[in-house]
């Protein structure tokens, strides 16, 4: 009897232990791990359909993967008001503002969500334009995993957006949308790069680019170093001789721990520096207009002793950074410098045939009007006085 009852047993463990092996298959198939910018490991399930995407980022990237459809809350920014600011708003704000308000929006880093809003709404992942340390504090409050997507950028569309995007579209299974916007971008960094890398370094003309918008609006002497657009040309960047005491160590240890780059590539410049610069061209973000028109008001003559005005080689670069790198503005951009720094090597490209197509396969149709109607737009500008 005993070696009856042992025999049943020993035949009947394989059953429980393969069901309990089982059970644990499928638990895992439920959820699975990503890593993300700050090298978290980050639990989420398996199938994330229900996503709240937060922060620098977080929106722009859900529209540039055509997954806003996937949102169940949306940003004060957004809610609020449609703005070319964000090259995503006049194609999507309709979408969002009918969204519940889950933060404040901005690309502070900080964690300016609204854990009682998320909880509520019990989405299956926070994708987050956050600091490691915003993230983990928004996952502590909500109980809700929290993938940090944070992207700065450190020139012309680098490494490090093509790895946040491909986390957004791993995270939400939009791998194909990911490559195929990704492929485009190499073709247009390909295409620039092309026209420009031969040309002597004698035969550019020096550029300046300020009132440049980079943790909020600013005036003429806020510059950048490493400007994207002028990197994708291969320009002649004057404010690139600072670019060693600008970012520091921040790129190479970035580098070297294989985390997002999070250096200050935006900056206040003296004005007297931009006098001894003396640029051939000066580029100016149209959207801050009304602060640099001031500063003429207050001192006209600074302005009209800088060669590039008194020759009317002023032109307008709308805002490639607003709560984050507006993706489509940039690769616009950095076709308008080459327009207006090169003709000769751009003489084939119409530009607003070219910008219609990089909208479109960008976020899906062309709104350059609507950048126009709202203060953003290309061509000569007047500091001080009407528009060229």
């Amino acid at each position: 009897m005993i070696c009856l009852i042992a025999v049943l047993l020993a035949s009947l463990f394989p059953v429980f232990a393969g069901g309990s092996a089982e059970s644990l298959d499928n638990a895992d198939a439920e959820t699975r791990i990503v890593t993300d910018v700050w090298n978290r490991d980050v639990e989420i399930p398996a199938n994330a359909e229900r996503i709240i995407a937060i922060g620098s980022m977080g929106p722009r990237m859900a529209a540039y993967l055509d997954v806003v459809d996937m949102l169940l809350g949306t940003e004060l920014i957004d809610a609020s008001s449609m703005s070319v600011r964000y090259d995503y708003s006049p194609v999507y704000h309709d979408a969002m503002r009918r969204l519940p308000v889950i933060g404040t929006g901005g690309g502070s880093g900080e964690n300016n969500a609204y854990p009682e809003e998320i909880i509520m709404l019990d989405p299956d992942v926070i994708i987050a334009g956050f600091s490691r340390e915003a993230c983990e504090e928004l996952q502590r409050q909500t109980g809700i995993p929290v993938v940090s997507i944070r992207y700065r950028a450190d020139g012309f569309i680098d490494e490090g957006f093509y790895r946040s995007l491909r986390l957004f579209a791993d995270v939400v299974g939009a791998e194909e949308r990911c490559e195929e916007i990704l492929s485009y971008i190499d073709e247009c960094k390909a295409d620039l790069k092309k026209r420009t890398e031969r040309i002597a370094i004698e035969d550019k003309a020096r550029v300046y680019a300020g009132a440049v918008t980079f943790n909020g609006r600013h005036g003429f002497a806020y510059t950048y170093v490493n400007f994207p657009p002028f990197d994708a040309v291969n320009a002649l960047n004057v404010a690139d001789e600072l670019a060693d005491s600008q970012i520091g160590s921040a790129e190479a240890e970035a580098e070297k721990n294989g985390t997002a780059y999070i250096g200050s590539n935006g900056f206040e410049v003296d004005p007297e520096k931009i006098i001894e610069w003396d640029p051939d061209i000066i580029f100016l973000d149209p959207g801050n207009m009304d602060l640099v028109n001031a500063e003429y008001s207050a001192n006209p003559g600074y302005f009209e002793s800088l060669r590039a005005v008194q020759e009317g080689n002023v032109y307008t670069m709308p805002s490639s950074n607003s709560a984050g790198p507006n993706i489509t503005y940039l690769l616009m951009n950095a076709y308008f410098a080459g327009k207006v720094l090169f003709p000769e090597e751009f003489s084939d490209i119409d530009f607003r045939a070219k910008s219609s197509e990089i909208m479109e396969k960008m976020l899906g149709r062309d709104f350059l009007q609507e950048m126009e109607e709202g203060g953003l737009y290309y061509g000569k500008i007047t500091i001080g006085g009407h528009n060229g």
